[in-house]
């Protein structure tokens, strides 16, 4: 690791003298170290040019290379030194409406709460936490899945909206006017329509499916451009629904899908201080926001 730190802060001072400023150690020193990873290694890492040492093609590929794992051990070491004190980061993997609409607008919360824990979120439209690295995600679903420790944040209830302009034209009082409208949907609900107007008696055909969307804040953004009627949990669009832009498209119309909002953690991973701090006021906040 000496000869490795020795080797990278030469190669980004091209000076074996500041590399020894920036280590707090001689430049013979550093010259040891340089010249001990080159014997090793079997290939000269360096020209050297006067006073100035400059990268051999050699040299680059290998700067290139280590950086990155030698960045990962002070970003470990790090948090490892945060860990004691209950500080440290947290790489959560979260839905993006769910994000954007929901958890960004409440996180300053969390950090008046926690100010020596940094959350980094990450926009994920599915759940892999073992692929991705991630100590934590929320994602949707029915909470029954292997390998993690599950909480649930808020219970599902969808609903069909429309723009208040398209509301104008006259309220929809009938399953039978409803598909009249294009019927918007997002990508990973494909049978949402089907299943909404299964639990509202109709099983008939004639639905006017419309376009499909990645992710949910798009359809919300089309259904609000008056593109058609889209299928959304209520509270990603609590807000519309008050100021009176978007419209519950026929009244009574709220149905339970059976799945709800998870906070997901891989197991083990459950006693994390960062995770502890950030799920127990995660859990908090929805039980306000479900009140």
């Amino acid at each position: 690791m000496s000869s490795l730190l020795a080797f990278e802060a030469s190669a980004q001072t091209e000076s074996f003298t500041r590399a020894a400023q920036q280590l707090s150690l001689t430049q013979s020193a550093v010259s040891r170290q340089v010249q001990t990873l080159e014997e090793l290694l079997g290939v000269p890492l360096f020209q050297r040019i006067g006073r100035r040492v400059v990268l051999t093609d050699v040299g680059r590929m290998y700067l290139r290379e280590i950086s990155g794992p030698l960045e990962r051990i002070r970003r470990a070491s790090l948090q490892a030194i945060a860990f004691q004190a209950g500080g440290g980061t947290l790489n959560l993997a979260v839905l993006p409406t769910f994000g954007s609409r929901w958890l960004m607008p409440r996180l300053p919360d969390f950090y008046a709460a926690h100010p020596e824990v940094v959350v980094h979120v990450h926009s994920r439209t599915y759940l892999d936490l073992d692929v991705s690295g991630m100590d934590a995600a929320i994602t949707v679903g029915d909470g029954k899945w292997l390998g993690v420790v599950t909480y649930q944040l808020l219970a599902e209830e969808i609903i069909p909206i429309m723009s208040a302009d398209q509301a104008r034209g006259g309220a929809i009082k009938t399953i039978d006017q409803l598909l009249q409208y294009p019927l918007l949907r997002v990508v990973s609900r494909p049978t949402a329509w089907h299943d909404w107007f299964a639990k509202h008696g109709y099983t008939g055909g004639g639905l006017k499916l419309g376009p499909q969307y990645e992710v949910t804040s798009h359809l919300i953004q089309a259904v609000s451009a008056g593109m058609g009627i889209g299928l959304v949990a209520k509270f990603l669009v609590e807000e519309e629904l008050k100021a009176g832009t978007l419209m519950t498209a026929i009244d009574g119309a709220g149905t339970a899908s059976g799945n709800g909002y998870y906070l997901v953690a891989p197991s083990g991973r459950e006693s994390y201080p960062p995770f502890i701090q950030f799920k127990d006021w995660l859990l908090e906040m929805t039980r306000g926001a479900a009140a």
